[in-house]
């Protein structure tokens, strides 16, 4: 739109036509970014495969609800906010960006949609976005610097960190916000000195600002001015451009891709390797991830898109615990080995270096619990979880598994279980005397069958506190009605800890001998109380008939009337409900164990500080009871305090793993005979009418 000033496409500077300047300035700056790009893309294509073109719907609401209306970013509220903001901001001034090019090299350019009434919205609309967008920059500049939120500090062991690029790129954006206010504004300015025809600014905004400013200043200033703020904005536009992929901030560019390609199910593990049938995995020169070109291309693709927010290590467990993991820094090293890797001065690529032991340690990897906290809160859909698992693989390929996990590892290929107790004590539980007064329970074989198959894993089979678990879940489910059996000897350790432990191979013989008996079983229901064997029954393992968790049927048959249960008989205790990982971030099972703690009358039920997608692992999962960890303070301690700080006396759990690390955390931390736990099977056990 003409104006009263010279536009960018008619001024002359030096006897040279600015409208050169406007051209060279976008060529060049297109120019670098698409060489930066086509050299960050390098590794990806050099990387191991990865399937992601399924459910494209659901995939593309991903976007919309993570990216676009940025769904977790609240969950820390001022930083998510502030967040917000910024991203509003720029999409909508992203037409705005790109107008402005153009109208260095035409005047009258505007883009389509924009003229007419609508563009007079969207001009008023754009400012506000602006000024948001700027005092957004400014608090998060104050904040950076300033406050120093704990989550962003970065150990001496990783280097510097990243707060002066973090403040550095909020100048650039705050400089874009005032530049193109100025330019708008010196306009607004000349228009109403020359009476060319009424201009109007939105009140409070930064144009409305600075017309307030400049009403006086000569129209020769003005068009200085003018000028310098089109190309400050134009220089400062390209070069963030071509910032962007040279650090964290890459992420501005990959998120959108990065959660569009996010994992769609959880609870699941990738195969060794994409493409690969089971019976092929001899032939694979070798398992896991060793190097970095060995992790697969969304792999490569998230380290590009972490945001190094500290969100994923500030909700781990592991390093509120003071093991040596921060899955922050799983991303941001895995970022830098890809830059040192894969150079831009020179664009040679340089040998990649073993993983272990020069940008990963052992110890860091075995720390982590594959509770999924970190993968919950991620904003941008990175996953971690499937890397750790084929870094273990890589390390139990060569050998290197650490010393306490060995035995039972050794005891599951021999017996089946961690325990390496025999096979035929694995129904002993349901042969007590004083339990076969009250529940018999049925071994499903070729004579006896059954409609339901309670699958019981190692843990609940062999561990005489556990076993209390069982039979506490076969009274439930008799007194519910339900016709019900087990495996018995038949019956194997679920293998959903083999398998994140990396033994691929012993993982895939459990599934095997646990699949036909399952089968030959001929039931129509999977029942279990472990939610580790819920999770791998259901993601792990195929054509099975459905699988629930005890918590499931309980509330169920107390909805319909099958189970009725008597009053609390001591009003005074508070309860409260520990989230299983398993059950809960794994399979989204949440309320129906609630709804049976809440069943029962006069029960006091409070939550923890954590809880539901937010819960604390207790740091026992499956073969972590044996393993023997670096660590400041027990996981299961800091659970078993934020249960006393929320007013508890008794912690609920749906987990015999969980129950079994969070007695211990009691002894642990001095509170026996003031907290208690028990399991919701016998919660629910005691209270049967």
């Amino acid at each position: 739109m003409t104006t009263a000033l010279i536009s960018p496409a008619q001024a002359w500077v030096f006897f040279i036509p600015t409208w050169i300047f406007s051209l060279l300035i976008p060529v060049i700056g297109m120019a670098v970014f698409t060489y930066i790009i086509v050299l960050r893309l390098a590794p990806l294509f050099r990387a191991a495969p990865d399937q992601r073109t399924d459910q494209p719907l659901k995939r593309i609401g991903n976007v919309l609800k993570l990216w676009l209306v940025q769904y977790r970013q609240p969950r820390y509220m001022l930083a998510g906010v502030l967040h917000i903001m910024i991203f509003a901001g720029f999409l909508i001034l992203a037409m705005r960006s790109m107008s402005m090019v153009l109208i260095g090299l035409s005047e009258d350019f505007v883009l389509p949609g924009l003229g007419g009434e609508f563009g007079h919205f969207y001009t008023i609309f754009k400012d506000y976005a602006a000024t948001m967008v700027l005092a957004a920059c400014i608090i998060a500049a104050i904040r950076r610097v300033f406050i120093k939120p704990a989550r962003y500090a970065v150990p001496a062991k990783y280097g510097h960190d990243h707060t002066a690029e973090a403040v550095f790129v909020l100048g650039l954006i705050s400089i874009l916000m005032l530049s193109e206010s100025l330019f708008e504004a010196t306009a607004m300015v000349a228009e109403t000195q020359t009476g060319s025809q009424a201009a109007f600014a939105a009140p409070l905004t930064l144009v409305w600002f600075f017309k307030l400013m400049l009403l006086n200043a000569s129209i020769s200033a003005l068009q200085s001015m003018h000028l310098i703020a089109y190309y400050v904005h134009d220089l400062t536009f390209f070069f963030f451009l071509c910032f962007l992929p040279l650090g964290k901030h890459f992420h501005v560019i990959t998120s959108v891709l990065n959660v569009y390609f996010m994992r769609m199910q959880k609870g699941t593990i990738k195969p060794v390797r994409w493409g690969v049938s089971d019976e092929q995995l001899d032939d694979l020169e070798s398992f896991g991830v060793k190097k970095l070109e060995d992790f697969t291309w969304k792999h490569l693709l998230d380290f590009y898109s972490c945001a190094d927010c500290g969100r994923c290590s500030d909700q781990c467990p592991a390093n509120a615990a003071g093991r040596p993991l921060s899955p922050r820094f799983i991303s941001i090293k895995g970022r830098d080995l890809i830059f040192k890797t894969y150079p831009l001065k020179t664009g040679k690529i340089h040998n990649s270096e073993p993983l272990i032991g020069s940008i990963y340690e052992e110890d860091e990897i075995w720390s982590c619990t594959t509770c999924g906290a970190c993968e919950q809160e991620c904003p941008l859909g990175i996953e971690y979880i499937d890397k750790i698992v084929d870094l273990r693989r890589g390390l139990v390929e060569d050998g290197d598994v650490p010393q306490s996990l060995q035995k039972p590892l050794r005891a599951l290929e021999k017996r089946g279980n961690p325990y390496g107790k025999m096979e035929r004590k694995r129904a002993d539980w349901s042969k007590a005397k004083e339990f076969k007064k009250d529940c018999q329970v049925k071994v499903l074989d070729k004579k006896t069958s059954a409609d339901t198959l309670y699958f019981v894993d190692s843990i609940t089979s062999y561990d005489d506190r556990m076993q209390q678990i069982g039979q506490a879940t076969a009274r439930v489910l008799q007194a519910a009605g339900i016709d019900f059996g087990i495996l018995g000897k038949a019956e194997k350790d679920s293998g959903n800890e083999i398998r994140r432990f990396g033994e691929e191979m012993l993982f895939q013989e459990m599934r095997t001998q646990n699949t036909e008996a399952i089968l030959k079983a001929n039931a129509n229901l999977i029942i279990t109380a472990d939610p580790h064997a819920l999770n791998a029954l259901k993601n792990d393992y195929q054509g099975l008939p459905p699988v629930k968790h005890i918590s499931e049927i309980i509330a169920q048959s107390l909805a319909n009337g099958s189970l009725q249960l008597k009053p609390v008989e001591d009003t005074g205790k508070v309860y409260t409900y520990h989230d299983p990982c398993y059950l809960g971030r794994h399979n989204d099972l949440y309320d129906a164990p609630r709804m049976v703690i809440d069943a029962l009358e006069g029960v006091q039920r409070v939550e923890m500080a954590k809880f539901r997608d937010r819960s604390f692992c207790c740091g026992g999962g499956g073969l972590m009871l044996f393993y023997e960890p670096e660590e400041d303070e027990r996981m299961g301690v800091l659970r078993v305090r934020m249960a006393d700080d929320a007013g508890a006396d008794v912690i609920v759990t749906a987990c015999p793993f969980c129950l079994a690390n969070i007695e211990d955390a009691i002894k642990v931390a001095g509170m026996e005979g003031r907290m208690e736990v028990i399991d919701l099977a016998e919660l629910v056990d005691r209270h049967l009418v």
